[in-house]
Order: structure tokens, then sequence, then C-alpha cells
């Protein structure tokens, strides 16, 4: 979760959106916004965050951002965002922000699928909404639509306690996603990722998973910052694993298991190493027209929310270097709830194996796309995802739908039973409890495919203009014969 710099804008265009909601608290200086960019299917999703001095803007502009990803990912769903001006480390934050969920309960009834954010952590929230009635998950405007709510209850618990190697699902696959983005357009510069060396900025949930499985994959991670400064080691990479294993829960690395050649330099030192890819993974515009001169990469892929100005971008890319760009690369933790919300996947490694298929081809072909139309990748993708996203509403319906949510209810569903749990105990049911861990770990395949493929073809933009509900219910993900190929 990162913070938004609200004297910036945001690099989406114009957009008058849907609804934009404004809340006072009567109690506290507080302040509040609800922006609905766009509906489809008659909801929209996107976090809530709280901090001091968030603004409307800030709030508006985010919200378009959830309508890209929605749209780029074929999710029949538009954009929204929430924002409260307000500490949250304040002793009353928690009072705060319930009586701003209660204050704008209609939307969240029927209309605002919401989640953590900065400032807001998802079993906080999740407790609020118990405390104001409506239910146990934040996603309750999704659930209620279903037409057995207590199963979509119960695979949502599940998929959101089940651990991967200690990973909850929304810790491990916004990086996952980052790290896919990476390969994918390594790959289109014809950079094996064996040779390819990469930095990332930030060591929280999502950087630290982007480092994991860019790592995994057989890139160097040379350098890798948290609010200390720069660990580097440009020879032989960095021990990631290692480093995981010593952060703390802010992101803050334990010095003392450092080994001797690793070297430690200021935090700003991260930028102009000589490395393939950069990651940004911590604040938002971080990268601008007066830093970018020392970024000595090809690629940077955008793990944090806008860490790259537009000026900024539009100097690298007079210098050859592509910004993956954030609706893009890290949508993994937002497309991953609603392909559980909407029973396509059911676990982690469902999620992951969903993402890898669909990430990969999306940053080819926007990249090649942007090649012929000479358009950085940002204009080619928001031109995408604005495409798909009309598509959506005139298939689904916008503030009124005309379609169901949920894909069984849909010409294109293909109705099926929901899966037993991973890793079931000795006489299973339908609604066991989550298990506490996944044992098997997530790895990548060689160079180029992806977890559970075998030789995924590369669909053109056309045949990606699919909205979720035209796959299958249920993705498997990768097959494993301990629990009946199910993931």
């Amino acid at each position: 979760m990162t913070q938004t710099d609200v004297g910036t804008q945001l690099q989406v265009p114009e957009h008058e959106p849907y609804l934009q909601v404004t809340w006072r608290d009567p109690l506290t200086s507080a302040r509040g916004f609800v922006v609905i960019d766009q509906l489809v299917t008659g909801i929209a999703t996107g976090g809530l965050r709280m901090r001091p001095g968030c603004t409307l803007h800030e709030v508006g502009e985010l919200a378009r951002e959830m309508t890209l990803k929605m749209g780029a990912f074929g999710i029949h769903v538009g954009g929204a965002k929430g924002g409260i001006d307000f500490d949250s480390t304040d002793p009353r934050a928690d009072e705060v922000r319930e009586r701003f969920l209660q204050a704008v309960r209609p939307l969240l009834e029927r209309f605002w699928v919401t989640a953590g954010d900065l400032g807001t952590q998802q079993e906080q929230l999740d407790r609020t909404f118990a405390r104001v009635g409506l239910g146990e998950t934040s996603f309750h405007a999704a659930v209620v639509r279903a037409s057995d709510e207590a199963e979509v209850r119960e695979r949502i618990r599940q998929a959101f306690h089940a651990r991967t190697e200690g990973l909850k699902l929304s810790e491990l696959v916004g990086g996952y996603g980052v790290a896919e983005a990476a390969l994918a357009a390594l790959e289109h510069k014809e950079i094996p990722a064996p040779t390819a060396r990469a930095v990332v900025q930030g060591f929280g949930a999502m950087g630290g998973s982007t480092a994991l499985y860019l790592a995994r994959a057989g890139v160097r991670i040379v350098g890798i910052t948290d609010a200390q400064g720069l660990i580097l080691n440009p020879d032989r990479g960095l021990d990631v694993e290692l480093l995981l294993s010593a952060r703390s829960t802010g992101g803050v690395i334990d010095r003392s298991v450092l080994r001797e050649d690793d070297v430690e330099l200021p935090g700003d030192a991260w930028l102009s190493q000589d490395v393939d890819v950069l990651v940004p993974a911590a604040v938002s515009y971080t990268i601008t027209a007066e830093n970018c001169d020392r970024i000595r990469g090809s690629l940077v892929v955008e793990a944090a929310n806008v860490p790259t100005t537009p000026e900024a971008e539009r100097l690298l890319s007079e210098r050859g270097v592509t910004v993956v760009p954030d609706f893009i690369a890290n949508t993994g933790a937002a497309a991953g709830a609603w392909w559980v919300i909407l029973g396509e996947v059911v676990s982690p490694t469902g999620a992951c194996s969903r993402l890898s298929a669909q990430i990969r081809p999306l940053v080819r072909n926007l990249m090649s796309r942007a090649d012929v139309e000479g358009v950085s990748m940002r204009t080619a993708g928001v031109r995408f995802a604005k495409e798909n996203s009309a598509r959506l509403v005139n298939e689904y319906g916008g503030a009124v739908a005309f379609r169901d949510l949920y894909p069984e209810h849909s010409e294109y569903a293909e109705p099926t039973e929901f899966p037993e749990p991973v890793h079931e105990r000795a006489e299973p049911t339908l609604l066991a409890p989550a298990p506490e861990e996944i044992v098997e770990p997530l790895t990548h395949p060689p160079y180029g495919g992806s977890p559970g493929t075998a030789d995924l073809s590369e669909p053109s933009l056309e045949a990606d203009r699919r909205p979720a509900a035209a796959f299958p219910a249920y993705w498997p993900g990768p097959a494993d014969s301990a629990n009946g190929g199910q993931a």
C-alpha cells in the first residue's frame, strides 16, 4: 500500500467519475470520500485508505486507476476508491472508520466492494463491517448477489486464510504478478532471466514477494531498499529468502543477517545501479524528472501505485526505457480477490497460475502495440483498458446491470461444484476450515513459461478481450497429484 502525493496528478486521462461522496465526521476533524468512477454489472471495487491529508482528488484518481485495472484484466466490475483524511495511528481511528462506514452504508450494501489499503488492514476492515452489521467480509456487496451466500463467504475465508510458504494470498499474489510482468517484459526485450539483474525499492508485502519470485525465476536481485537504506551485492546478488526471514512486519531488514560482502548504501542509491530492471515498490512519485537521468536499466516495472511522474516517464521513454505501468503490473491482488469472489480460483496457487497465464501475454502484446504505434506502454495500456471496459459495460451493463455478476448465471458459464479445499482433512466437507499452511511452494518454470502450463499460445489483444465470465467457472491452476489436481 502506498501513499499518493496529492499535489501531483496521477497518470490517467481527465475523466468525470460516476459518483462522488464527501463525509464529515461529527466528532473529529476527519473527512471521508468515496468515488465510484464507473459501475459495471452495477458494482465497483477499490480499497479504503486512511491517512492525514487524503483528498477527494486523490481518491478520484485512484478510483480511475481501479477502472483501468479491471478493464485491462477483463473483470466485469467497475473502479472505486474510499479515503479518510485522518491519522490511522490515532487512538480514535477505528471509531472514525466505523462512523464513515455507517455513513456510506447504502453504497456498501450493493455497489461498492472495498478492501484494505494504506492505513487500513483487511482484518481491521472486516471486523468493522461485522460491527456495523454488514457481515464478516468487506466484499459484502458482491457476496449478497450470489445464489448461495454461505458458499461464497466460505470460499473467501478459505482462500484468504490459506498460506503458501507462510504467506497469505493478499501478501503474495500482488508481487507475484509484478514478477511475472517483469519476466514478460524481459522476454520481449530478449534479455534472458538468468542474465538479468534487478533492484527492488521497498521490502513490504509487494516488494518482498516481487523479489522472491524474480529470484526464483533466476533473476539476480542485486539490491533491496527498506526504510534504513539500500542493501547491495552487485557481484553474487542478495539472498532474498534470508532477508525475508529477517524482515519485520514493517518491511525493515535486520542487518545482523547480512553476509560479509553485502554492502549498505543510502536509500536513494537504488536508482543509479547498473541493472536491467528497477522495481519501485514503496511510495508514489519516487521517480521524478529530477532524478530519472540516473536510471541505467531498460525497464521500470511499477509495483507501487504511480511511482513515476508523467514528466519522468516522458524523459525515460525518450531514452528507450520502458515503464510497465502500475495498473498492469500490480493488479494481481485485486484480480486474485475477484477471481476468488467469482469462484474462478480457490487458492493462492490457483490465483497465481491464472495471473501468470493472463499477465505474460498481456504485457508482451501491449509492448508490441506500443512499439508499432510509437507510444508509451502506458498509453497503449490505457487505450486497451478503456476499450475493454467499454465492451464490458455493453455486455454486462453499467449502473443498471442486465447480466448477473456471477458467472454461473451467465451464458458463458459452465456449472461446476465448488471443489474441496486444498490438502483436505481425513473427512473433508464442502465447508471445511481453511488449512493453516499449503506446503507446496510456488515455483517458476524455465524462462518464458508460466506455472502449470505446458505450452501457452500467445493470444492476440483481440483474443484477450474476454470478460472473466468467459473463462471456466473454476480455474484449477497447476495439477498436483497430492490434491487431485485442485489448486
